[in-house]
């Protein structure tokens, strides 16, 4: 084995003797680094990668004056400094010149459906919910953008993507923890995204206090905080825009969040259907639009926020709550913009209801086999038979291929308040039955209107018909048919008694 010096180490310890005799000169001469020099030096060393700085950081301490775990700590913070800087979000800047609402939305539509399959209503929706993500501070409400898709390759994650390049601080969400969450949306007012929600976010109760509370104006949520030796409430603003996205997302929400959203509906491309590759756009042209859209909030913000827009009595409460600020923005592009919004909010609000329970099935049927029901009380026997009769109805078959129980039926009706009494009959008998006033709170609080109901399926052969502007000459037909509807308030209930109120559902 040789014992010849190695040259690389003679070499070292030549360097590291000549940076002490150089600092032993600057410190003994008076020839202090300056103030300015350290700074930069400081932010050189804080720029290096974890090897190089290693390797630098001795000499570098002794060219200084100081101790290699003082710079180590100077170093520290100046990286810390740094992160605090560097923003999780690409951040559009607002555009130069002036824009015109209604053209910029016009060309964000035709971006949209460039790049996604989607109807022309959805895509007219999202068009104005980007907006709305610059503009969230000007309503009470800010709704949610919910992608569902049936199955996989759908393109939610996609069209997710693509609103983001356009939206204000869009954050994806999906690997956040709860807390990291609330307190970005606090300090930075982002756009929350956040996909693959069925695959965690029916289980994460905490997850969905949070995205519930954010959909109104003061929306918090309350934690505890270190303050010394002890522990301060303190209260942290979830308010903003989010967008939620997965498959079969009706079975994952819980029916407080489906309700807080607009729905697009996605669905599989089909061989006909074309559109461009993402991977083949110009990002340019989001950046671009993002800016626009800046601009547009500049300019365009008080007046959304002083718009009242008409709000079309055929939505519920809760949906005219997630239609108003899409509809004020809308306002801002003229009169053909209000019409293309009113038109999405009736398709995209009727297409997005729930499936009623089955108790409320059964309590629109029982509705129906008592409209010509004269007399004031009937026999639970007598309704379970009228329920039976009908074929399309399904009670014959509900109880395993066996006609629906007298217990089934009593269970169901419970929900509502309505239990089974003793009902007098002809010839003194007094077997189990129903008052039909029993039925008619339920049928006011749980049920549409039955004049509601047979408009929206008129609507719907319209709709099924009628063109959108992008092919000329529908949407008239559309509006013409709505505006000669009549008119009613529909309670925003839900389809089944409410339970007890969710902890944190603000």
């Amino acid at each position: 084995m040789s014992n010849a010096p190695d040259p690389s180490a003679e070499h070292e310890s030549v360097s590291a003797e000549s940076n002490v005799a150089a600092a032993s000169e600057v410190i003994e001469g008076g020839m202090k680094p300056s103030a300015q020099d350290e700074s930069q030096t400081i932010a050189r060393l804080a720029g290096m990668q974890p090897m190089d700085y290693d390797r630098a950081r001795r000499d570098e301490a002794k060219a200084l004056g100081i101790q290699t775990k003082t710079l180590d700590d100077m170093v520290k913070v100046a990286r810390s400094e740094d992160a605090a800087t560097r923003l999780p979000f690409a951040e559009h800047e607002p555009a130069d010149d002036p824009v015109d609402p209604a053209l910029l939305f016009d060309e964000i539509t035709k971006v949209i459906r460039t790049y996604i399959v989607l109807d022309p209503e959805q895509a007219d929706a999202a068009t104005v919910w980007v907006a709305h993500t610059y503009l969230a501070d000007a309503s009470d409400v800010s709704p949610i953008a919910i992608i569902n898709a049936p199955e996989r390759a759908c393109a939610k994650t996609l069209f997710q993507s693509l609103l983001g390049m356009m939206a204000y601080r869009p954050l994806p969400a999906s690997n956040a923890s709860l807390s990291a969450l609330f307190r970005a949306i606090e300090h930075w007012q982002p756009t929350i995204l956040i996909d693959e929600a069925d695959t965690f976010f029916r289980d994460n109760e905490e997850l969905h206090g949070m995205v519930n509370a954010g959909y109104k104006r003061g929306g918090f949520v309350l934690r505890s905080e270190a303050t010394g030796e002890s522990f301060e409430p303190r209260m942290f603003s979830v308010y903003g825009p989010k967008s939620i996205a997965g498959i079969a997302l009706e079975k994952h929400l819980p029916d407080s969040t489906m309700s807080r959203g607009i729905v697009f509906g996605m669905r599989r491309k089909l061989p006909h259907e074309k559109v461009e590759r993402m991977r083949n756009a110009d990002k340019a042209i989001f950046s671009r639009l993002g800016s626009q859209l800046a601009r547009f909030a500049v300019d365009y913000s008080h007046q959304a926020r002083m718009a009242r827009p008409h709000l079309p009595a055929e939505l519920s409460d809760r949906a005219q709550d997630n239609w108003e600020p899409m509809l004020a923005i809308a306002s801002c592009a003229g009169r053909a913009w209000v019409e293309r919004i009113t038109a999405a909010a009736l398709k995209m609000s009727t297409d997005g209801e729930p499936v009623a329970s089955n108790a409320n099935e059964l309590l629109s049927d029982i509705r129906d086999v008592l409209a010509e029901w004269t007399p004031k009380t009937i026999k639970t026997a007598d309704l379970i038979g009228k329920l039976c009769a009908d074929e399309d109805m399904g009670w014959a078959t509900y109880n395993r291929g066996r006609p629906l129980t007298a217990r089934q039926l009593a269970k169901q009706l419970d929900i509502y308040g309505i239990k089974p009494k003793t009902v007098r009959q002809p010839g003194k008998k007094t077997p189990k039955g129903y008052e039909l006033a029993q039925f008619e709170d339920a049928f006011e609080r749980y049920l549409k209107p039955e004049a509601v109901q047979e408009s929206s399926e008129a609507f719907s052969d319209v709709a099924a018909t009628a063109q959108h502007p992008a092919d000329p000459g529908g949407l008239d037909a559309v509006l013409a048919f709505v505006s000669n509807r009549p008119r009613c308030v529909v309670a925003d209930t839900p389809q089944v008694p409410p339970a007890a109120p969710e902890a944190a559902d603000f």
